[in-house]
């Protein structure tokens, strides 16, 4: 299936059914006063996360989404039905924004999620809600209340702990393939890679976690050149990004040194916050490097690109390395988890809020136990 992780849509809820006026017509009742019923309530609209979709193609080719009106009112005390909701199912990692003014009405993180885009109308009140002592035969009724209507920007990211950043041909797709059950499409050309891929890595039985391989980036990207720019977002919501080098281009003229500036650059110049997420430098296709020669060149290409942080040493093609980074990544994700577990617990309660005041140890009210 083709990717799709963008569309656009408009979702209409039903309007309220009208209320009714009426009265009661029976041979031994002549002054049977008014019982006309109130409208059936509109449908609404609402957006569910379902873990079992992985592209928003539905919403590519099906644009508009309304739901029915609510019946209206009928004598005899009769109100009217209201109609079904419309659940619309997308991919966990679905971002809902209003067109118009740009407002994030939803973020899907969890399945089952279940969030409300559009609200039916009220349906509108029948005769008998107006009957009073000064006024018995009420002609008053009202209509019901239009459904909200609105256009929708649909944007997936996906869901992942680790993100691949690197140039085109740098080793990614390659790695995902070697650590991961993915199995994206490998060639030996750029731009292999056209979609994201998700990957599960399983260090244990109950020890795993998932990868994401986007589009490699070029120079200019920020600009809109090439195709890695229109899925950074996917590595918005990852816990660390593994910078992949080509550590043995095939053309001798290009420099490792200089690639990996331009993505740093281009990274910054996307997004700041993604550009300070904590970041690890993977130095690939090592085999391809002559063993007197590797110490040298990494040591070199550290030096250049001036890196103060985590180095490893791979071949995605023979796995060199790559256990071992496997293990450090998952290490990594389970301190931060404990970190934010850590934080969560904290009780965050304020001296005023408990109504303490702070205690002054010269103030004659209190004596001190020693």
């Amino acid at each position: 299936m083709k990717f799709i992780d963008e569309a656009r849509i408009e979702v209409i809820a039903g309007d309220g059914g009208n209320g009714v006026a009426s009265f009661c017509r029976e041979k031994f009742r002549p002054f049977g006063g008014p019982d006309g019923g109130d409208g059936g309530k509109g449908g609404s609209i609402w957006a569910v996360a379902d873990r079992n979709i992985n592209t928003l193609v539905d919403y590519r080719y099906s644009k508009l989404h309304k739901a029915r009106d609510g019946e209206n009112g009928r004598g005899a005390d009769c109100y009217g039905k209201g109609a079904d909701d419309i659940e619309l199912r997308m991919p966990v990692g679905t971002l809902i924004m209003d067109r118009n003014d740009g407002e994030v009405i939803a973020d899907l993180t969890e399945h089952g999620q279940k969030v409300l885009l559009a609200k039916g109308g009220e349906g509108g009140w029948g005769n008998i809600h107006f009957k009073s002592s000064t006024n018995r035969a009420p002609r008053q009724k009202s209509d019901g209340k239009e459904g909200e209507r609105r256009e929708l920007q649909l944007e997936l990211k996906v869901l992942a702990d680790i993100g691949l950043l690197g140039m085109p041909n740098a080793g990614k797709s390659t790695f995902i393939t070697a650590v991961s059950n993915a199995r994206p499409k490998i060639a030996d050309y750029p731009f292999t890679t056209l979609h994201p891929n998700l990957g599960v890595v399983r260090v244990s039985h109950e020890k795993s976690f998932v990868i994401a391989d986007i589009p490699g980036l070029i120079e200019g990207a920020a600009e809109g050149a090439g195709l890695g720019i229109q899925f950074l977002r996917h590595l918005q919501r990852t816990r660390l990004l593994l910078h992949i080098i080509d550590m043995a281009p095939f053309d001798s003229g290009v420099d490792p040194v200089k690639e990996a500036k331009a993505i740093v650059k281009e990274l910054k110049k996307y997004d700041e916050t993604l550009f300070d997420k904590p970041r690890w430098l993977v130095l690939n296709k090592m085999d391809v490097v002559p063993e007197d020669e590797r110490k040298k060149r990494v040591k070199d290409f550290v030096k250049r690109f001036a890196w103060k942080g985590p180095v490893f040493e791979i071949s995605a093609l023979t796995h060199e390395g790559c256990k071992d980074l496997v293990v450090e990544i998952y290490n990594y994700l389970e301190q931060q988890r404990h970190l934010e577990n850590r934080a969560d617990d904290t009780p965050k309660m304020e001296d005023d809020a408990r109504g303490i005041e702070s205690i002054d140890p010269d103030d004659p009210r209190f004596k001190v136990l020693e």
